[in-house]
């Protein structure tokens, strides 16, 4: 090696060197956080659930990055003015709309070592215990649905939207749609479908397939018999029926689809069965919950989010299917350079089953939670939001001037005021953002059957009753005052 070589590498070398902080730096920098995190969680309780901003978190541009370091304490100040103060506050209680994350303390902890040991969790050569651990959380969530142990297989994903791509792009390739198929192809699902289905049919490269909107019945549910007289037609038509995507648990109004039914129909025409499970599919821990979603086994496929209904962090999905074969079949590859991996195939490779090759080890995420608080506190924290949101639709119920959508099936209710005169949809709309400005507690909108609706998800593990008795006093409040206005 010539000397200024020598040189030139040691004196990178000194440089790059800061990026490994001694154990003295590691410290501090962890007792920061910590202090930061801390003060996060213990003013949480009196935090507001929404706050907007005329800075909309602007100031975060100040600090731009550059060749020379920042003090942590300017970068933790940032944190707290320009991230963690203005919007929407996922980490309340009395976050109340759109379909609440979680943010369980275990799971940043796993979050935490998954990130300091880097395991990659892709290949089973790489890492055998973590993708251990994520099989053996796949192989839980396919007991619970009711899918045969010895057949079925999933991937934990970053979220429904990533697990519904899977779950369509397996159906088609098991019902062998070719491009010269597509326009011949017939996909069901109802309007209550998330929107992240349709974007998964594009992707998929089935956007010039034949989509059908199943009618609705008056539960905004799919309407079985509806269903089977669309397929007859559609086949009578010439038309190649193979998929139908349902719901267990739709965003705008928590209603679950007769998947029972629908996977029976399924099972007759030769049609994939496709439940979108992301927001309700967990609450088949507990009682109430496994009868408001009934037998979710006779499906094909299904989508489970923890970061919805098990309270972890954003990030956190997963895509079941009952024959992993299928999922293998339309996700596996082969490179020259992966040759190595193949000395060790105990078990199927989580790169093998996903778009991803690499990715972050989110099986920790999941595992420490449920391993360190066990499953009783899962099953009564989800039953209590069910029975939270029953208690929220009768109290709205006897309350003069509300109407109230269905009896909640999970934890979302719809509903909206009736005012003396006036416009209802402008009354609803400047209830809506009367309760936003107040911040105390978050609701959301939507639009059911052509009008302005309100509504309620209750999904937050921080989410108890006092939450929802403040809603009630903040409603009747904004309410009166708006009434009088």
């Amino acid at each position: 090696m010539s000397e200024p070589l020598r040189k030139s590498l040691l004196r990178l070398e000194t440089r790059a060197r800061e990026l490994e902080p001694g154990a003295e730096a590691r410290r501090r920098l962890f007792d920061d956080v910590s202090a930061y995190a801390e003060e996060f969680l213990s003013k949480l309780p009196d935090l507001p659930a929404f706050l907007e901003t005329e800075d909309r978190g602007i100031g975060i541009l100040e600090t731009p990055i550059g060749e020379d370091p920042r003090p942590l304490a300017l970068l933790l100040d940032h944190l707290r003015r320009d991230v963690d103060r203005p919007g929407l506050n996922p980490a309340s209680g009395g976050h109340l709309g759109y379909i609440p994350g979680g943010g369980l303390y275990a799971s940043s902890l796993g979050d935490f070592l998954a990130a300091v040991t880097n395991r990659y969790a892709g290949v089973f050569f790489a890492s055998p215990g973590a993708v251990r651990m994520e099989n053996m959380l796949l192989d839980w969530m396919s007991g619970l649905v009711g899918y045969p142990k010895e057949t079925a297989g999933g991937n934990l994903t970053s979220g429904g939207s990533i697990a519904n791509l899977m779950g369509v792009v397996t159906a088609r390739d098991a019902h062998e749609i070719r491009a010269r198929d597509v326009e011949r192809a017939v996909i069901y699902a109802t309007g209550q479908a998330h929107h992240s289905v349709t974007k998964a049919i594009r992707l998929a490269g089935l956007s010039e397939a034949v989509q059908r909107l199943v009618p609705l019945d008056e539960r905004y549910r799919m309407r079985v018999g509806a269903l089977e007289r669309l397929i007859a037609s559609d086949r009578a038509a010439g038309l190649l029926p193979f998929l139908v995507i349902a719901s267990a648990g739709t965003t705008d109004t928590g209603v679950v689809d007769p998947i029972e039914d629908i996977g029976g129909l399924c099972k007759k025409e030769n049609l994939w069965l496709h439940v979108d499970g992301a927001y309700g599919g967990f609450f088949i821990l507990c009682d109430e919950g496994k009868r408001a979603l009934g037998r979710l086994g006779g499906s094909d496929s299904l989508v489970m989010d923890p970061h919805k209904t098990l309270f972890l962090p954003y990030g956190s999905g997963a895509v079941l299917v009952r024959d992993r074969a299928k999922l293998l079949e339309s996700h596996h590859y082969t490179a020259n350079y992966m040759q190595d991996a193949l000395r060790a195939t105990d078990e199927l490779s989580p790169a093998d089953l996903s778009p991803e090759l690499t990715k972050h080890f989110r099986g920790l995420r999941l595992w420490m939670p449920l391993l360190l608080h066990g499953l009783a506190p899962f099953r009564a924290a989800l039953e209590e939001k069910m029975l939270l949101a029953r208690y929220f639709h009768e109290q709205l119920s006897e309350r003069p001037g509300f109407e109230v959508g269905p009896y909640p099936d999970l934890s979302v209710v719809t509903f909206r005021y009736r005012p003396a005169s006036g416009d209802a949809d402008a009354f609803n709309k400047n209830l809506v953002e009367a309760i936003q400005r107040d911040g105390r507690v978050f609701l959301s909108s939507t639009i059911l059957d052509g009008r302005f609706t309100l509504r309620l998800a209750v999904v937050s593990f921080r989410v108890h009753l006092e939450t929802i008795d403040l809603a009630l006093e903040i409603l009747d409040h904004e309410v009166r005052r708006l009434e009088s206005a």
